[in-house]
């Protein structure tokens, strides 16, 4: 349920809204009657906690009006999304609240209809934002770097902000995989040209003598095959965004033609003498090390600077294993959806091979192996059987060894426990049901015949023998893989803490059932 305050001193445009919104089921309404008691309400959550998912707010009201109330809001939680109400009178005004971190403005009178259309539309655009903070981005600020992961979700909100106020070209850094994409559509969809078109081009997947076409179009017979006019991708994105993925890649040809429209904002369709006047943000991403193929000229310099106007630096997957769990479980809510299943999460075993895995393929390669899992896996959690041979081979883990000894393990523990269960049943049945068992009864109990020692006290003490079976397992197992414990911690399913901590309990010295070195 997304949580919306209702801020205006006209009671009966707050009633108006709040009854076009609680028709929809997703939506909790409350209200204030000004913009202090609105930021009475805001700021009246505890800290790490969100008050309100969205606040719509009027610009004309008494003690604080909009514009203040909107900044302070923003300074307190920049991931509130705010709409601004106002009259015809005010668009301006209104405007510039867009520009101070509103999401959009409506005009009085207010359609149902419009609200929920907007509302929409902006939680569309913090979802970007929200999803964009798992690829943890480093935003370089005046030397200052500003890292995003899923612990610090409103740095990336203030990411976001600033480059939503600015309309400077972005660079985007980081391997293949990381989600380059994700961020320049989180940076078009929360900027002032959200309503327009975001355009995508990979500029390793156009032919050389292709390249200027497609950006700029051509007219018809300008070269062979050029049957009728084409309009390139700078004028279908007019107004809105060009997102140049592997810009690295862009021919050195190209490369003059796109400084040429970011320095003077027009450009020629092949074949043709008219220039054209263009208005789009240009938002580039790379993997390569353009600095280096500055060096070399492969890439021009003046052509980097003006793209790295705002660059963001997103590391790569095996750099932030912390964020790796909350990975895995929004993949599974996601292919939930897609596969129509209910898989509720992963076994201890899988999670602790992914960990060990290197992720060469970044989180786009997280996102195949959790879709492989799903497609495989047939209990309500993915387990270790079902994830691709490729990444149990990577970290050394045998499935079928694995399987076999898990099975021999669980074997040996069912072997024990009817041992135990025999015996009872043999001890109850000389048992005189009318006598009392005495102290000296238990000491003439012989326990050659018990598959378990008991303490030499004589007392059944559960506690002690479910230790003393605990010791003895960890034993056996360390023993079966040589006294690794990362391989111990994997096959054996004991989180490798836990094993860590029993051994220092029982003062187990895993060194002693390594494998011994060959002597020369």
């Amino acid at each position: 349920m997304l949580k919306v305050l209702v801020v205006d001193d006209d009671q009966a445009l707050r009633l108006s809204i709040r009854s076009a919104l609680e028709g929809v089921k997703k939506f909790t309404i409350e209200e204030a009657f000004d913009g202090v008691n609105a930021l009475e309400k805001v700021k009246a959550c505890p800290a790490g906690q969100r008050a309100y998912d969205i606040v719509i707010l009027d610009v004309d009201m008494p003690r604080k009006n909009g514009l203040q109330t909107l900044k302070e809001i923003k300074e307190h939680d920049p991931g509130i999304i705010v709409l601004v109400l106002t009259a015809h009178a005010t668009v301006e005004v209104a405007v510039q609240a867009v520009r101070d971190g509103a999401y959009n403005f409506l005009s009085k009178p207010i359609a149902g209809e419009e609200l929920l259309n907007l509302l929409d539309k902006a939680v569309n655009a913090h979802t970007l934002i929200s999803t964009l903070a798992v690829s943890s981005p480093v935003f370089v600020d005046e030397g200052r770097k500003i890292i995003g992961n899923t612990s610090q979700m409103q740095k990336v909100f203030n990411v976001i902000h600033k480059l939503a106020k600015v309309d400077t070209p972005v660079l985007i850094r980081g391997a293949s995989g990381t989600g380059k994409e994700l961020v320049a559509k989180a940076v078009h969809f929360n900027s002032a040209r959200k309503d327009e078109k975001f355009v995508a081009i990979n500029c390793s997947a156009i032919p050389e003598n292709l390249f200027e076409s497609e950006l700029f179009g051509h007219e018809k017979g300008s070269f062979t095959g050029a049957g009728e006019r084409k309009i390139g991708k700078f004028q279908y994105a007019e107004g809105g965004t060009l997102f140049l993925d592997e810009v690295g890649d862009m021919p050195q040809l190209m490369q003059v033609k796109i400084l040429r429209v970011l320095q003077e904002k027009l450009f020629t369709p092949v074949g043709s003498n008219r220039e054209i006047s263009t208005n789009v943000r240009i938002i580039a991403a790379t993997n390569r090390p353009l600095e280096e193929m500055m060096k070399t000229g492969q890439f021009r310099e003046d052509l980097f600077y003006r793209l790295n106007v705002v660059p963001i630096f997103l590391p790569q997957l095996s750099d932030r294993k912390g964020d790796l769990e909350v990975l895995i479980h929004i993949f599974i809510r996601k292919f939930n959806q897609v596969h129509n299943k209910r898989v509720t999460g992963i076994s201890a075993d899988a999670l602790t091979v992914l960990k060990k895995y290197n992720w060469p393929g970044n989180i786009r390669e997280l996102e195949n192996v959790i879709e492989h899992a799903f497609v495989l896996e047939s209990t309500n959690s993915i387990c270790l059987g079902s994830l691709p041979e490729a990444v149990l081979d990577a970290v050394g883990v045998n499935l079928v060894e694995t399987m076999s000894i898990i099975e021999s393990q669980s074997e040996t523990i069912k072997k024990s426990a009817q041992s135990f269960s025999d015996e009872e049943i043999d001890s109850e049945s000389d048992f005189d049901i009318d006598s009392e068992l005495s102290d000296d009864g238990l000491d003439d109990a012989s326990d050659e015949d018990i598959s378990i020692a008991f303490p030499s006290n004589g007392l059944l003490d559960f506690n002690a023998q479910k230790e003393e079976f605990e010791k003895q397992f960890i034993i056996k197992a360390l023993k079966t893989f040589k006294g690794r414990i990362n391989q111990t911690a994997i096959h054996a399913n004991i989180p490798k803490k836990t094993l860590l901590r029993k051994i220092e309990k029982y003062g187990i010295v895993a060194k002693d059932y390594a494998e011994p070195k060959n002597q020369q």
